[in-house]
């Protein structure tokens, strides 16, 4: 076990370069596993323990990977297991991909079910009902999902909530499938794009990535190829957010500024100014002049659910009243009683955060209680008067690669101790 102890107080100058996106890089590898002739080569994956996990599951069902740097050789090529029950499958959310790309590649899948950060209920209904509007019959027991099917033929449709996950996991089987797949009231993120490009690089047939409707003509087989992940649009806000509270100035490097607009719109809001170049942003900051706003979370391209936690820590120190409205989950503000205990005066109702700004945050034992409210904890310590102890840090690793480097070379006083 570790914690981080954080020293606060100091600003942040410097580069800080972006990794490749975490929710992109846990649905592409899964990809993977459909391609029966080749190897794929992706680059630019992130080293969080999300990843490492995924490497593990992959191996266990039959394929190879080979590592160099950030760069995967995966081999997929011989026969793999249909059954993923792996410890390693039911710790992760993202291992519920493994369900479409076998599904797709063998017309068969069991998969344990999956967990991941406890920040509300995420319900695999969506999943099904597109997996079995392709022809496959799906059950739920003991623990695990199964989906058969003697053929996947394509179909039209409509997901009744927006979801990242089910269409992924539903394009993922449609991209084998045969004839058209028509997919309505999908997510536009941008991970989900990359995927279907990563897909369409293998030999897919994927049109309407980013709007609100995909269509998938079915192929026969995929191909192995050569992609490279893009930056990772949470991981940036997080730094950009960081360097917003801290002050001084950031400059955020290898970057889609695009995918960053909804982010930087609500800093220059409070009173941040931002520079905006090819690939990358500079953040200048003054904490004392920083200003209240209100976020509203929605899929994009509206405010991202994961970077509310690190924009509440922000929100604590702005002058006068913020609030935010957490649309996507309904248990997303347990980090709000550990930003309490240095000195926050935060009131939640259900979805509301009620965030009044303070003049200082003060140094505590804190708990980073998921993924990205450990990044929030670790920019409340960053800001606080004297020192900050996180404990339960291996939520952080999980999407933040290398963070107390990267904070270090920031200028940052922040380090690792075992517990």
């Amino acid at each position: 076990m570790e914690k981080l102890i954080i020293i606060g107080g100091h600003k942040l100058h410097g580069e800080v370069e972006i990794s490749g996106a975490k929710n992109a890089a846990v649905a592409i590898l899964p990809a993977a596993l459909m391609v029966a002739n080749g190897i794929s080569e992706i680059e630019n994956i992130p080293d969080i323990d999300d990843v490492h996990c995924l490497e593990r599951i992959i191996e266990s069902v039959g394929g190879k990977i080979v590592k160099n740097g950030t760069t995967y050789s995966v081999d997929c090529t011989g026969d793999l297991k249909v059954v993923a029950d792996t410890e390693d499958v039911r710790k992760m959310r993202a291992s519920y991909y493994l369900v479409g790309a076998l599904l797709g590649r063998y017309k068969s899948a069991k998969v344990e079910l999956p967990g991941g950060c406890a920040i509300g209920v995420r319900p695999m209904d969506q999943h099904i009902k597109g997996f079995e509007a392709l022809g496959a019959k799906v059950t739920m027991d003991h623990g695990s999902i199964t989906a058969k099917a003697e053929r996947l033929i394509g179909a039209n449709i409509f997901f009744d909530v927006v979801s990242v996950g089910a269409t992924i996991n539903v394009m993922l089987a449609a991209t084998l499938a045969e004839g058209q797949t028509v997919l309505e009231n999908v997510a536009r993120e941008p991970h989900v794009v990359d995927v279907a490009n990563f897909l369409n690089t293998m030999g897919a047939d994927i049109k309407g990535a980013g709007t609100d409707v995909i269509r998938i003509n079915g192929v026969k087989e995929l191909k192995g190829c050569t992609y490279s992940v893009i930056p990772d649009q949470i991981e940036a806000g997080t730094y950009m957010i960081a360097a917003a509270a801290c002050g001084g100035e950031v400059t955020i490097k290898n970057i889609i500024p695009k995918h960053m607009e909804s982010i930087s719109a609500k800093l220059e809001e409070m009173g941040v100014i931002i520079k905006e170049y090819d690939d990358s942003l500079v953040i200048q900051s003054d904490p004392e002049n920083l200003k209240s706003c209100n976020v509203k979370t929605s899929p994009y391209p509206g405010f991202p659910t994961d970077v509310q936690q690190p924009m509440g820590v922000l929100m604590s120190i702005a002058k006068g009243r913020s609030i935010i409205n957490e649309s996507i989950w309904e248990s997303r503000f347990k980090h709000m009683d550990e930003l309490k205990k240095m000195g926050a005066c935060v009131l939640v109702e259900g979805r509301t955060a009620i965030i009044e700004g303070v003049e200082k945050l003060s140094g505590a034992n804190v708990r980073a209680t998921d993924l990205r409210a450990g990044a929030a904890m670790v920019i409340a310590g960053l800001i606080a008067e004297g020192k900050t102890e996180i404990s339960d840090v291996e939520h952080i690793y999980r999407g933040y690669p290398n963070i107390e480097q990267k904070f270090r070379e920031l200028g940052a006083e922040i380090s690792v101790e075992k517990c």
